[in-house]
């Protein structure tokens, strides 16, 4: 069988391509990188370099269109600044009842869904993505959740003729737990990158940054990247 990996240059998508790459061979195993308008392309140029690491076929897509009429801080057009704080705190501040503002409208919906298409056009049987539990967190991503991926999962399986499935390995783990297994694996977390910002260095301070910092941290390491 041959899988498609969504490929964001980030710890939890390398750490899903690195255990597609053991279970498949690098042979069967495609990197797909999507733009999604964001404000800078150092994760476009850190899973190129994964990509290449891992010698594994790397495909691109742009979908900025679709996503030109949000104002998600992530976004070139947003007006609005990339919170500096935890994901917890930024939770407490919505009440857990809606995404936080750097959630980009169904984006995993829209990658899922053209990654399928393309997964189908190249012979894949199953498409990995590195949603897991702490980004479904309160209502924080509602599209990294266990029901949102089994819904996907059946409409995918369905509506390619029962051909093609969604793999989330972590869907039910945290950062921490995804870490863990990618030092196992020996996943090259030196060339990832996961700063929100697009600084010579990651800012240290963005939820993203703060969540990566602290699953290291948990496993008794310091972050590779922080070290080149």
């Amino acid at each position: 069988m041959k899988a498609l990996v969504l490929s964001s240059g980030g710890v939890d998508s390398t750490t899903a391509l690195g255990m597609a790459i053991v279970k498949y061979g690098k042979e069967n195993v495609i990197a797909l990188s999507i733009s999604y308008g964001q404000k800078h392309d150092k994760e476009i140029q850190a899973a190129s370099a994964v990509a290449e690491y891992y010698g594994v076929e790397q495909l691109f897509l742009d979908l900025s269109l679709i996503f030109s009429y949000s104002n998600c801080s992530l976004l070139k057009q947003s007006t609005e600044e990339i919170p500096e704080e935890s994901y917890s705190e930024q939770i407490k501040a919505t009440g857990g009842n809606k995404p936080v503002s750097t959630y980009v409208p169904f984006r995993n919906g829209l990658f899922l869904s053209s990654a399928a298409s393309i997964a189908l056009s190249k012979g894949c049987g199953v498409i990995y993505y590195g949603a897991h539990a702490d980004d479904a967190a309160g209502c924080a991503y509602p599209d990294c959740s266990p029901v949102f991926n089994n819904a996907m999962n059946e409409a995918i399986w369905e509506g390619s003729g029962r051909q093609l499935r969604i793999e989330a390995p972590f869907v039910n783990m945290n950062k921490a737990d995804i870490v863990r297994i990618g030092l196992d694996l020996g996943v090259p977390y030196e060339l990832t990158w996961s700063c929100y910002e697009g600084g010579e260095k990651p800012c240290g301070k963005c939820g993203t940054c703060i969540d990566r910092a602290a699953a290291f941290a948990a496993n008794g390491v310091e972050d590779p990247a922080l070290s080149i």
